[in-house]
């Protein structure tokens, strides 16, 4: 029966061969567009995804401010200043918790290497800054927890800061002086995506202990910290709460303490990625059902010039079950032999693009950040699905219309 069908197909394809040819060029297109398009919702969620990551994607920052709120005797307006004991204190009682570290700023410094002298900040951490801000070395090597045992004065510089203090010399073993003092530059990290006048490619990272040298670090200007699963939300309240139980303020004070969480950021742009991709997925699928209402239009065509053969069929003994299976397998043969070709097609233009311009357009470095046409087994599985959608409906009404044709009708038909 299978076998029937298809030779019957394959014959009324062969029969009209430009009008078949035509509608499979339109149901290609269908396809192509379709594919195209879920393929730039995928590299747009990924392009969002690669500009995160290259900053740390499960990162916090906690941040001291003043109260907003009264608690217990105390006024609105208090302080709240971090020590090195309040790192401790988030490292102990904050579930999945994977590295921590205290950060000390100082904004301006004087740099200075020969005549040039420029004003950069410099930041004091833990080196477990380098796994929490991904910052990958491209010269010599991070500071390391020996380093910041015996407070060693060594730097390391990022990307632009190099270059403008080092132009084109290599900086890795010189020294370079920092409001007047000696640091031994160890190693120049890799450049970030920096946008505008972002200063992130300027700064200089030193150990936090060697900051003490550069001012008071008693109170530390923040605490960062990267943690392991995916409970953000649970991770900021307990934040929150074991702050507010130390200093005293009410947890819902959102003033007193600023919790700066990538994951937060990162889920509102999965939720706008989602959304176009559903966008994306809508309008292709009314681009395919234009080529799908020039195949119906093809069938009925064919309906109306075989009308006589419909006839002969029933008078013979066809079934409407047969008529209808034998019209709705020649839909279905033009839709997916334009379907595979629709893909083929996506595949070559994809290959043909590259990458489409989108994050380096706002941002220096920023080439992780463009999007690149994705064809994932997925978009494909998912365009299929459109297809066959399309294809069966565009294919069933014809195929109706011609099984309930009454047959003496048919054969006097001219």
């Amino acid at each position: 029966m299978t076998h029937d069908l298809l030779q019957q197909a394959y014959g009324a394809l062969q029969y009209n061969r430009r009008r078949t040819a035509l509608t499979m060029i339109g149901m290609a297109w269908g396809i192509a567009t379709v594919v195209l398009l879920l393929a730039y919702g995928a590299g747009f969620g990924n392009a969002i995804h690669n500009i995160f990551s290259s900053f740390g994607m499960k990162v916090m920052g906690v941040f001291p401010d003043r109260t907003s709120m009264q608690a217990g005797g105390a006024k609105a307006g208090v302080q709240i200043k971090f020590t090195l004991d309040d790192v401790d204190r988030l490292a102990s009682n904050v579930p999945y918790v994977a590295h921590i570290t205290p950060e000390a700023q100082k904004e301006g410094a004087s740099i200075q290497y020969d005549s040039r002298a420029f004003n950069f900040r410099v930041q004091g951490d833990y080196p477990s800054i380098q796994d929490i801000q991904v910052l990958e070395i491209a010269d010599g090597r991070f500071y390391t927890q020996e380093d910041l045992l015996r407070k060693a004065r060594v730097v390391v510089l990022g990307s632009e800061a190099k270059d403008k203090l080092f132009s084109g010399k290599y900086a890795v073993g010189d020294t370079i002086r920092i409001d007047g003092l000696s640091f031994e530059v160890i190693g120049v990290a890799q450049p970030k995506m920096q946008e505008g006048d972002s200063d992130i490619n300027r700064q200089l990272y030193i150990p936090f202990t060697a900051m003490s040298d550069l001012k008071d670090t008693h109170y530390i200007d923040g605490i960062w910290l990267d943690y392991e699963g995916d409970q953000y939300e649970q991770i900021e309240r307990s934040i929150r709460s074991t702050l507010a139980s130390h200093f005293g303020f009410k947890e819902e004070d959102k003033r007193a303490v600023h919790v700066f969480s990538m994951m937060k950021q990162v889920h509102q742009f999965e939720i706008i990625t989602t959304g176009l991709k559903i966008l994306l997925a809508f309008i292709g699928t009314l681009t395919l059902g234009i080529g799908g209402i020039g195949l119906m239009n093809i069938m009925l065509v064919s309906v109306t010039q075989r009308t006589r053969e419909i006839g002969v069929e029933k008078a013979l003994g066809a079934r409407k079950r047969d008529i209808l299976m034998q019209f709705l397998a020649e839909a279905l043969a033009i839709t997916f032999t334009g379907g595979l070709l629709g893909i083929i097609l996506s595949y070559i233009i994809s290959f043909s693009v590259g990458t489409l311009t989108l994050y380096s357009a706002l941002a220096k470095h920023g080439e992780a950040g463009d999007i690149r046409l994705i064809i994932s087994p997925g978009t494909v599985l998912v365009a299929t699905a459109i297809l066959t959608v399309v294809g069966l409906v565009s294919g069933m009404i014809p195929a109706i219309r011609a099984s309930r044709l009454d047959p003496i009708e048919a054969l006097r038909y001219e």
